[in-house]
């Protein structure tokens, strides 16, 4: 009889019920995996649906594929193998568990470190520790390959003490890469910029686009990348104009010697309305503060309260605008350098008549 015949020491009956067997569990599965995941889209869409997804992801991809295997293994194991077809899927088995949990344990991490940072409302070191998830990954899928090697029989311990004499050996020869690595956990924990942020690094003006693992990148104004090792922007100073809350801004105005006094001593007043009347701007003093050389110097200080740039030059170039305008109006000259030669008229003559 047809399903009576053998192969590979089974007859075809037992595969068809093996075959079908496995069909009625996947079809039972798949109705009750609907009905779970329905459930859970009522109950966490609405307010938690990073929650919800998570869920949903790690069922389609992990528990639903483990259920299968796990069937399927079953199924193997209540039918008759040869020793070496059964090593072979012993085999295959252990790297498919061993898969399927290190890829499960990596999204746990990566999940639970979302969370942390979405309910803390730190979305700004959530991306920041983006390039640390990559160390993340390399780490567990080691774990995962050397304790998958060692249930092989291999001599993991004679590797891992390898592993670590050379490990000591490239540590010496990576010195600086180390030293960019750290340098990348204290900008990620201390924070003395993000990305965003516009700074002053040696000179250079520009915004941070990428903070690596080993580098940080920063778009110049001029237009091109900078591309620095973390180690120097962590001993180097740098000036992050993205947190400053109000700018500080001196204005000097110098006036000629030819100046009236009565003009002198209303300037001040003058030049605090005008700064005065422009917002946001916060004003401080002004003065009369030195005699200089050629010209009698006032100093005024005041405050604009935004870090914007284009804000700062619109409210300096209106003020200069209405200083300038309101000055020719008082007929009060701005001193610039000059020299006044006096001439002794009676030594001229006297020369003169010598000759």
């Amino acid at each position: 009889m047809f399903l009576k015949k053998e192969f590979l020491g089974n007859t075809i009956e037992n595969y068809l019920i093996a075959l079908g067997i496995f069909l009625a569990l996947f079809f039972v599965i798949k109705i009750i995996k609907k009905s779970v995941l329905r459930r859970l889209k009522e109950r966490f869409e609405a307010s938690y649906f990073s929650k919800y997804n998570f869920l949903y992801k790690s069922i389609n991809k992990f528990f639903v594929p483990a259920i299968y295997l796990g069937i399927l293994y079953a199924i193997i194991e209540h039918m008759k193998l040869s020793e070496k077809t059964e090593k072979i899927v012993v085999t295959v088995y252990s790297v498919l568990i061993t898969y399927f949990v290190v890829r499960f344990t990596v999204v746990i991490i990566k999940y639970l470190i979302e969370r942390y940072f979405i309910q803390h409302d730190r979305e700004s070191d959530h991306n920041r520790i983006q390039p640390l998830l990559g160390l993340v990954d390399l780490i567990i899928w080691s774990v995962g390959i050397i304790f998958l090697l060692d249930n092989f029989g291999f001599k993991v311990s004679a590797v891992v003490t390898g592993l670590g004499i050379s490990g000591v050996a490239v540590a010496l020869a990576a010195q600086a890469i180390l030293g960019d690595l750290f340098s990348y956990f204290v900008l990620f924990f201390d924070k003395p910029f993000e990305v965003g942020d516009f700074i002053n690094f040696e000179g250079q003006l520009g915004e941070i686009e990428k903070i690596g693992l080993k580098t940080t990148r920063i778009r110049a104004l001029s237009g091109e990348q900078l591309i620095i090792n973390n180690s120097r922007l962590t001993t180097a100073t740098v000036h992050n104009f993205k947190r400053m809350e109000k700018r500080r801004v001196v204005l000097t105005i110098g006036v000629t010697y030819q100046t009236p006094h009565d003009k002198l001593k209303a300037i001040p007043g003058m030049v605090k309305e005008i700064i005065t009347h422009h917002e946001p701007v916060q004003y401080d003093r002004g003065h009369f503060v030195s005699y200089g050389d050629f010209s009698l110097n006032f100093e005024f200080v005041y405050f604009i309260l935004s870090p914007d740039m284009n804000i700062y030059l619109d409210i300096q170039q209106s003020i200069n605008l209405e200083l300038y305008k309101l000055f020719e109006q008082e007929g009060i000259e701005f001193a610039y350098p000059t020299q006044t030669l006096f001439v002794n008229q009676e030594n001229n003559t006297i020369s003169r008549n010598n000759q």
